[in-house]
């Protein structure tokens, strides 16, 4: 997750009545001459989650004593995203640079008038910079307007428990452990040999975390085909994944948690589960929720299905925005080389920039928290060989409101696997027809 840099400024000489004479900073729509007292102008970046930006705005800032970035953490997706919709309806509130998940990049690719245009700011000489399809689905679908920037991708892994595994007799050592899952199937039966080991935690976290690995690495689309017409209830690889995850629930491999909610968050302290479907920025959430204390007790294994993406960000800049050009320069930075490796360095955020994908910092990296794995070759790997599916206008509602409640509701015992497929199929329909 990331955005970037530099900043221009107008200056007035300001002649005052005793002779005295003052520089001040000119107001202008473009050239953001919102100054502060000592001079700067102020930048301001609001985010979502856990992108690693800390660093990366500290040495932009040393690099552009001109411009100071207000960067302003808005929580989890689902808290920003109903803000950040309201503030560009109403023209005020949102940041000069502004972050946005994937899936709701869809529906702003659609209704894209209240963001700038990044090549109207210069954003074309920086194809070559970013990975292809990374590249590719920042753009509206005319492809004459580039409404964001990438920063980071999904590169997918599986993390794992290694003390857990140990407790079960399970080998510990990475290539062995991918060894155990070659496929989903693979998976499934041994989390019920783990489970029959009794060590006193479930295989996974959630039945809802198998559907994006699986679903992205099986299929091309997911609740809309590319004409955007919605395929939801007719896509056989989501009806597929709903009913992997769900038996997963069913036969007891799984702490029937929700996803991002203080008790999964819980969950990693009191080592509740062994293993979780992980890209490369879950790293960053994991060790922030499972503490020092488990620092070397998380390693990273292959993925079943070997390959994948899951999720991933880019940067944009709102309309209402009064200084483009220095957002931008903040924008290029965050998405640059030395702004991605930072972000990585940090976070565990696995870079669309491929200067930085090439350079050793990322390919020979290792990540302490998770046993010194070495993230930059397992993340690595296929990344620049991945193909996006197709996502659609409101992915993200689809999934988040719709499908995953009604798959927890049916995990939890709330509802039944029949019932609640058909009512996330039903109220599907209404809001992506709608």
């Amino acid at each position: 997750m990331s955005v970037t840099r530099r900043g221009v400024r107008d200056m007035a000489v300001v002649a005052l009545a005793a002779g005295m004479v003052f520089s001040a900073t000119a107001c202008s729509k473009d050239s953001g001459g919102d100054g502060s007292a000592d001079g700067k102008v102020t930048i301001t970046l609001q985010y979502f989650g856990s992108p690693g930006f800390d660093q990366a705005v500290a040495d932009f800032q040393a690099k552009n004593p001109n411009i100071k970035v207000d960067a302003q953490n808005m929580g989890q997706l689902k808290d920003y995203q109903p803000k950040l919709v309201q503030w560009l309806a109403t023209g005020k509130g949102a940041g000069d640079v502004v972050m946005l998940e994937e899936g709701p990049l869809q529906g702003y690719l659609q209704d894209h008038k209240n963001f700038a245009n990044l090549l109207d700011l210069g954003a074309a000489e920086l194809e070559s910079s970013f990975l292809p399809y990374k590249w590719a689905n920042g753009f509206t679908a005319d492809k004459k307007k580039l409404v964001g920037l990438g920063t980071d991708v999904g590169g997918l892994a599986m993390c794992y428990r290694s003390d857990l595994f140990a407790k079960a007799g399970f080998p510990t050592a990475r290539d062995e452990v991918s060894k155990l899952w070659p496929t989903w199937e693979a998976y499934a039966a041994k989390g019920a040999e783990f489970k029959a080991k009794n060590t006193g935690a479930t295989w996974i976290d959630s039945a809802t975390s198998i559907m994006q690995p699986y679903i992205m690495q099986n299929s091309d689309t997911w609740f809309y085909d590319t004409s955007n017409k919605f395929i939801g209830d007719t896509n056989p690889v989501v009806k597929t994944a709903w009913n992997f995850g769900l038996k997963l629930g069913a036969d007891g491999l799984t702490s029937k948690l929700t996803r991002w909610a203080p008790d999964w968050d819980a969950s990693f302290k009191k080592s509740a589960f062994a293993t979780v479907p992980c890209p490369a920025w879950m790293t960053g959430a994991i060790a922030e929720r499972a503490g020092d204390e488990n620092k070397g007790k998380w390693d990273i294994a292959d993925i079943p299905g070997g390959s994948g993406n899951w999720g991933g960000s880019y940067l944009a800049i709102p309309e209402q925005s009064t200084k483009k050009k220095q957002a931008f320069e903040l924008l290029k930075y965050l998405t640059g080389k030395e702004g991605s490796l930072a972000n990585f360095k940090e976070k565990g955020n696995m870079p669309s920039n491929v200067q930085a994908l090439d350079d050793p910092q990322f390919k020979d990296s290792t990540n302490a928290y998770f046993s010194n794995a070495p993230t930059g070759v397992i993340f690595g790997t296929s990344v620049k060989q991945l193909k996006p599916i197709y996502l659609g206008p409101k992915h993200q509602q689809l999934w988040e409101n719709i499908f995953e409640p009604q798959m927890q509701a049916a995990e939890q015992g709330k509802s039944t696997s029949d019932a609640a497929w058909d009512k996330a199929v039903q109220d599907g329909k209404k809001l992506a027809e709608g």
